[in-house]
């Protein structure tokens, strides 16, 4: 799939689409099941938040206007919890999918045929890791962010003890943008970690380290090509928004049958049969360009990852000699 040599952008952006469609069964088809069992868990979960909560939600919609507070506590304890629980299955499904893309570029850059079974094994198997680095990465970032909340509350308190009931626009841009270089500074830092974590079988910390080891000196060109690899991901959503949007019938307008005043249940009821077509192409629409990114940009950052491997540790030897022997290459020291 790339040349055994020192990679250009030609190379790792070619990489990354000739891997997508030479492998496509297993490397797509990973990624749909783990995002249709992402999709069927949440909705489970908003189901069984729904069937707890179904007395007071029929409450509180019979009677709007005198909610009790008991009732609404127990529906957003429900919806939160289901809500919580989902943002974590749903990091689980991509740091899946992440460990996929890494595992099929794995066979794919030593010319070796690979199938679903033994993408989807090695992608669990690795799927911890994979998490753990996430974690730790956003924990890493959330530090600026956290600053930057911490000096917005403080100028904030200053600006009402001195009488003024609004901060300034510009201070708080400001302080954004004095939050916004070291978090993008620890994401690019970091970015090779999710590789390093499957294709060296590293530790969450380990793979940080890593990461930031072959990160050092080419942090520059690893922003750029992410961030061009990024602006692709983008065009190609775009494109693949608009066959959607020239299928999807436009909802008639309104028209009452009555002078008299309507309820928005009506409105929505006589828009149903173009409304319903539409939200099911728009979702489909979303689908397909969230699959794409998901497995494009984890192809380019670890082909950004193998490229610093083959410029400072010699991997293109030993990628030539595992696949000339038919064996496994191991962690480059």
């Amino acid at each position: 799939m790339i040349p055994l040599a020192p990679l250009g952008v030609d190379h790792i952006l070619g990489g990354a689409f000739g891997t997508m469609r030479r492998y496509a069964k297993p490397l797509f088809g990973v990624a749909l099941a783990g995002v249709l069992v992402l999709a069927a868990l949440t909705l489970g979960l908003e189901v069984v938040a729904y069937l707890a909560t179904k007395d007071q939600l029929h409450r509180m919609t019979a009677a709007p206007r005198s909610v009790d507070g008991a009732d609404l506590r127990a529906v957003l304890i429900a919806f939160g919890s289901a809500w919580a629980v989902g943002m974590l299955v749903a990091l689980v499904a991509g740091s899946f999918i992440q460990a996929s893309s890494a595992a099929t570029l794995h066979d794919a850059v030593l010319g070796r045929r690979t199938h679903f079974g033994a993408v989807w094994k090695r992608a669990w198997s690795r799927t911890p890791s994979v998490l753990g680095v996430t974690l730790l990465m956003g924990l890493f970032i959330a530090v600026p962010v956290a600053l930057f909340v911490l000096m917005i509350f403080a100028a904030m308190l200053a600006v009402v003890m001195n009488g003024e009931p609004f901060i300034p626009a510009a201070l708080a841009f400001l302080l954004l943008l004095l939050s916004v270089p070291p978090a993008l500074w620890l994401l690019v830092r970091f970015s090779f970690a999710p590789a390093a974590a499957v294709l060296e079988g590293a530790s969450p910390l380990t793979a940080l380290r890593r990461s930031a080891r072959l990160v050092r000196g080419a942090w520059w060109r690893t922003f750029g090509i992410t961030l061009l690899g990024s602006l692709i991901a983008f065009i190609v959503s775009l494109v693949t928004n608009l066959p959607f949007q020239w299928a999807t019938p436009t909802p008639q307008p309104y028209t009452p049958s009555t002078g008299t005043s309507v309820s928005m249940s009506e409105v929505y009821v006589q828009m149903l049969p173009d409304l319903g077509p539409a939200l099911v192409l728009s979702a489909i629409a979303s689908a397909v360009a969230q699959l794409f990114f998901m497995v494009f940009m984890p192809l380019v950052t670890s082909l950004l990852y193998i490229d610093q491997r083959i410029r400072r540790e010699g991997l293109a030897d030993v990628l030539f000699r595992a696949s000339a022997a038919g064996e496994t290459p191991g962690p480059v020291a």
